[in-house]
């Protein structure tokens, strides 16, 4: 088993991908891996490797997963601050040394930017999962603490990418901002015609945040000329918006997952 760790702003994403798996299939050999689990913990609390180490193991015990039989690790992360702690933990309590996302690992597409480097490792893995799970050309969208548009050609190549404040991250702004509006759930309203505080504001968030989709990706499909663009959302609160637009094609929950896994196998083929 593998597990894979996604490290972002809010949240550490887990998951724990099965034994891999050899199906014949028209002759030739396929190998494929199920996601037995996943699990969340929050990253802007500061830890030590010894508290990270306690968490995953009750986790994973909670879980029912033997951590013995757990052979590799990966790990995508955009907070340096936790990976010291993070990456010794899984040394010591898990006992694997963990894959990096990072420049000089194999990823499966090409990254074609001029500051390589800059793009966060977790873009990176959605971006990879997108194109070799659905093909390019493809814009995967990733609704966390930022909202990430990212373009991969149909040759592999990450060919740009579009960052605006995330959908809760715009919210927390607004309430923490004025003196009488209040935080509230972040749902669709009934109707976009708020007769009230509560559903303004909700009103504002999900229809605002829908728009702006829509306009993005006609945008990218206006200055690519990719008329055949795959879009696919992923993170968070995603679910709402792709819901409400036909410009999202598909919602794929552990896309970021996906794409670690993916990698992992691709630099350990043995």
């Amino acid at each position: 088993m593998i597990l894979t760790i996604d490290v972002g702003n809010t949240n550490i994403n887990c998951g724990i991908y099965s034994k891999a798996k050899n199906d014949s299939h028209n002759g030739s050999l396929k190998c494929s891996r199920e996601l037995l689990k996943t699990f969340r913990l929050t990253s802007r609390q500061t830890r030590t490797s010894d508290e990270y180490g306690m968490i995953l193991t009750d986790l994973l015990n909670i879980n029912r997963i033997d951590i013995n039989e757990i052979t590799g690790a990966v790990i995508a992360s955009v907070v340096p601050g936790v990976m010291h702690a993070l990456t010794g933990a899984v040394k010591r309590y898990i006992g694997v040394s963990p894959l990096i996302v990072g420049p000089g690992v194999k990823t499966g597409i090409k990254i074609t930017s001029e500051n390589p480097r800059e793009i966060g490792a977790n873009r990176i893995a959605t971006a990879v999962a997108g194109f070799i799970i659905y093909g390019g050309p493809i814009l995967v969208l990733d609704f966390g603490t930022a909202t990430t548009y990212d373009l991969v050609t149909a040759d592999g190549s990450f060919g740009a990418g579009i960052t605006a404040p995330g959908i809760s991250l715009s919210a927390k702004a607004l309430w923490e901002g004025t003196a009488r509006l209040p935080e509230v759930e972040i749902k669709k309203p009934k109707s976009i015609l708020a007769g009230e505080t509560v559903s303004s504001i909700q009103a504002g968030i999900v229809y605002g945040q829908i728009g702006q989709t829509e306009y993005i990706i006609k945008q990218v499909i206006k200055e690519t000329g990719y008329k055949d663009l795959k879009v696919v959302a992923t993170g968070g609160l995603g679910r709402i918006i792709a819901a409400e637009t036909d410009t999202i094609q598909t919602f794929d929950s552990h896309l970021t997952l996906e794409g670690l896994r993916i990698i992992y196998e691709k630099n350990n083929s043995n």
